[in-house]
C-alpha cells in the first residue's frame, strides 16, 4: 500500500505555524498596552532630560 507522506508532513508544519501565530497574537494582546507604556514612559523621560519639546 502506498502512503502519501508528504502531505501530512504539509499539514503539521500548517498546524505547528498556526500554533505559533495563535501564541504570538495572545502574547501581543496581553502584553501590548504594557510595552505601549513602558516606550511612552521612556520617551518622555529621554525628551525631559534632552529639553526637546
Amino acid at each position: 500500500m502506498l502512503k502519501n507522506k508528504k502531505g501530512q508532513g504539509m499539514v503539521e508544519y500548517i498546524l505547528i505555524i498556526f500554533l505559533v501565530v495563535v501564541v504570538v497574537i495572545a502574547a501581543v494582546k496581553i502584553f501590548g498596552g504594557k510595552v505601549n507604556t513602558m516606550f511612552s514612559q521612556t520617551n518622555e523621560k529621554i525628551s525631559s532630560t534632552a529639553n526637546v519639546n
